[in-house]
């Protein structure tokens, strides 16, 4: 069981908050597609016979690419691997993009069979501090002709914790989602992240920063409104409905192999990570003459041992000593044990059956929770 992302490095405008590698030009995009099919064939083998159970269209915004263009990929892609015949192939798209005449209907007919819509906010004040390009009239009309046309398995983003964004909004944010029966809802918290746009305004005081007593606050609003309308919660940002759960970033969590194609792309194969170049031009450069433009890591024990921390104890499987003790050995298990004894302390963790996993309170310190059980060489 195995996994491909595929990066679609193209924007129609920036968006204030992302740290994300793309380009608003899309002037190089045919380009980039044929250098794409390149890496597909110089890659076939990153993950041996392993047959392909999702596919994922991320970016940047996929939804700027044609539905032709979308199964050229997936065609070429199945040139060089055996795609499970219930494969899950998700597109990452945004609302203005499947506004458009005739292209949800040629979505519909393409191999993609399940989207996750960058919806944000349904508040306008919201979408313009972000600077999205939809409204949040465009974002629900969006959602109500991907459900006409067909599509069934929908997820939707949303952005909580910014400035204009008060307790009574994020309430309805969710009401409107869960009132169109919207199967998965993947629940951000705003960061914002040095080299942004966002970073910048704050700074020079353009705009307020965000405020992370608020932020706690709609992140328990979206547990308690979600789960009492039957969602799971079952990583920190994921909520969905029985047989909704996303498949690609599911193995993301559970450590399966992914192979990462286009600029910027990570792959993961259990030994080692790899990023490719996160350069449009150098991306196309390197592909056109033959050659590949990666940085991998070899990981060590600790690299392996960290990374199944950070993953698991974000998910509702929790993160297992027997696991740990089979894996990495037992003087991880007794490190982990000993550093995890402060936290069941605090209620931050609920321990059975040998497995960690973090309770209400808990979910608001993760990060913290899991920093504290790495180990640093």
């Amino acid at each position: 069981m195995a996994g491909i992302y595929i990066h679609i490095p193209f924007c129609s405008q920036a968006c204030h908050y992302c740290n994300f590698h793309f380009s608003t030009s899309l002037n190089n995009k045919d380009a980039f597609l044929a250098a794409l099919m390149k890496e597909i064939s110089l890659r076939s083998s990153y993950l041996g016979d392993e047959p392909v159970t999702t596919i994922y269209f991320g970016g940047g915004t996929p939804s700027l690419l044609k539905a032709s263009e979308i199964d050229q990929i997936i065609n070429e892609i199945a040139r060089f691997h055996t795609i499970e015949s219930k494969a899950e192939i998700t597109l990452e798209a945004n609302p203005e993009d499947l506004n458009k005449k005739g292209y949800l209907k040629d979505l519909s007919a393409s191999m993609v069979n399940r989207l996750s819509i960058g919806v944000q906010s349904f508040n306008d004040e919201d979408l313009v501090y972000m600077n999205r390009v939809h409204s949040a009239e465009e974002a629900e009309l969006a959602l109500r002709k991907s459900l006409d046309t067909g599509f069934q398995n929908l997820s939707v983003d949303l952005i909580y914790g910014t400035p204009s964004l008060s307790d009574a909004q994020w309430r309805r944010n969710i009401e409107k989602v869960v009132s169109l029966d919207i199967p998965h809802i993947s629940s951000y918290c705003l960061t914002v992240e040095p080299k942004t746009v966002l970073f910048d305004q704050i700074r020079k005081g353009k705009v307020r920063d965000i405020d992370d007593e608020r932020s706690n606050i709609h992140f328990e609003i979206s547990v308690e409104m979600l789960e009492k309308e039957g969602y799971v919660n079952y990583e920190l940002c994921s909520f969905c409905k029985e047989g909704f759960m996303a498949e690609h970033n599911s193995n993301y969590w559970k450590g399966k192999d992914y192979l990462g194609l286009g600029p910027s792309a990570h792959s993961y194969n259990q030994h080692s990570r790899g990023s490719n170049v996160s350069n449009n031009n150098e991306y196309i450069a390197n592909l056109n003459a033959g050659q590949l433009a990666i940085t991998e890591e070899e990981l060590s024990s600790s690299d392996k041992y960290n990374d199944y921390v950070m993953l698991s104890l974000r998910t509702i499987w929790g993160l297992s000593l027997e696991h740990i003790k089979e894996s990495y050995g037992d003087e991880f298990a007794a490190h982990c044990k000993s550093e995890m004894l402060p936290h069941l302390a605090s209620d931050w963790i609920f321990f059975s059956n040998a497995v960690y996993t973090l309770t209400g309170k808990g979910k608001l310190f993760a990060d913290q929770i899991a920093s504290d059980l790495f180990i640093v060489e």
